[in-house]
């Protein structure tokens, strides 16, 4: 082969992106892939908002990587198989700014129900438990595409399996692999799907975690948040209200005490005088250092705007979502709520993978 057809030579040339219906925060993930190709990247990561346009996103990247790049197939790992058939609709319906065919006409898009996968197809669409079944040369529970693999894994990975060679699929089959909710699908069990393949790896997720970052190599093609995204009008009919103390901004000086300490897996928890005084910053707030008062404030400036500034034409509490940082934080939320509002267990619960019937 010419080094001049190579797919990386290729991906140096990129031409400029029509912008037309292009949001700016598309635009912008857009070319930054183009760079990253560019530079040879292996992985990228696309963080934008839910409802931003992730997937048109990745659509297009798709179609300049199988246009331009050269690319030979393109393998679009998603979490459901509910979401593999909306990510099919969307492909089906994509029409490129510089053509009057749609994406299917141009390209071969296929969405796996079986173990095989066809050679004519230049876009496979799977779930990432299909595609780690199809390596290991087993069949698959249809089941298991009902369940978030971030769920699916605490069982699976309890026994421990690994992918090897399949002369059906080598790991040049696919030159690249485009994840949506990437932040679910990269750890234990499921890594080896990403692992075994030689190809470029691009992420898609609205809520990245540290873990997130390093796996993509600090390769953060786009950052698009939610708040960013209320604020230029793409997720509309929401308001931001924004509930900062002065230690979730600044961290605190914590002095030498008798505090509580508590084991991390066990949840035991006693008493133990500090050795010397501790300066924490806000990032080890409710990670290693757990400030009651703190989360106490929060949720008593929610609860005393509930029905003034946030919603004014309500009686009662409305269905709320709290994200904590961890199981231990989420027992300190909850038990704060009940007590701020006086109420029961059934007022506030704490939903996880492990909790059956969250909401009676």
């Amino acid at each position: 082969m010419n080094q001049r057809d190579t797919i990386r030579n290729n991906m140096k040339h990129f031409p400029l992106l029509d912008e037309r219906g292009f949001r700016k925060c598309q635009i912008n993930a857009i070319k930054n892939l183009d760079i990253s190709f560019a530079e040879n990247r292996p992985r990228a990561l696309v963080q934008m908002a839910t409802g931003a346009g992730k997937t048109f996103t990745a659509i297009t990247a798709t179609y300049r990587l199988l246009k331009y790049g050269k690319m030979n197939r393109i393998l679009f790992l998603v979490d459901t198989r509910s979401l593999g058939e909306q990510t099919e609709r969307e492909f089906l319906a994509y029409i490129p700014n510089d053509e009057s065919r749609s994406f299917s006409q141009l390209y071969g898009v296929h969405r796996l129900k079986s173990s095989y996968i066809s050679g004519a197809s230049h876009v496979c669409i799977c779930t990432i438990q299909r595609m780690y079944s199809i390596l290991k040369g087993e069949e698959l529970d249809e089941s298991a595409e009902e369940t978030s693999f971030s769920e699916f894994v605490t069982t699976e990975s309890k026994i421990s399996k690994e992918v090897v060679y399949n002369e059906k699929y080598p790991p040049e089959y696919f030159d690249c692999i485009i994840v949506d909710e990437c932040h679910r699908s990269i750890y234990n069990v499921w890594s080896q799907v990403l692992s075994y393949f030689d190809a470029f790896i691009i992420g898609l997720t609205a809520t990245p975690d540290k873990r997130t970052f390093a796996f993509f190599n600090e390769n953060v093609v786009s950052e698009y948040p939610r708040e960013q995204a209320i604020i230029d009008g793409v997720n509309v009919g929401e308001d931001v209200f924004l509930i900062e103390t002065q230690i979730g901004k600044n961290g605190a000086h914590l002095m030498r005490q008798l505090i509580e300490y508590r084991n991390r897996l066990s949840r035991a928890k006693r008493w133990k005088q500090m050795d010397e005084d501790i300066d924490y910053a806000p990032s080890r707030l409710d990670q290693d250092i757990v400030n009651s008062s703190q989360i106490r404030t929060v949720i008593r400036a929610f609860k005393e705007n509930l029905f003034t500034l946030l919603f004014p034409r309500r009686k009662e509490v409305p269905k709320t979502l709290i994200f904590a940082k961890s199981d231990s934080h989420a027992d300190d939320i909850v038990q704060i709520i009940r007590e701020e509002f006086a109420e029961g267990n059934n007022f506030c619960r704490k939903i996880t993978y492990s909790v059956t019937n969250p909401l009676l």
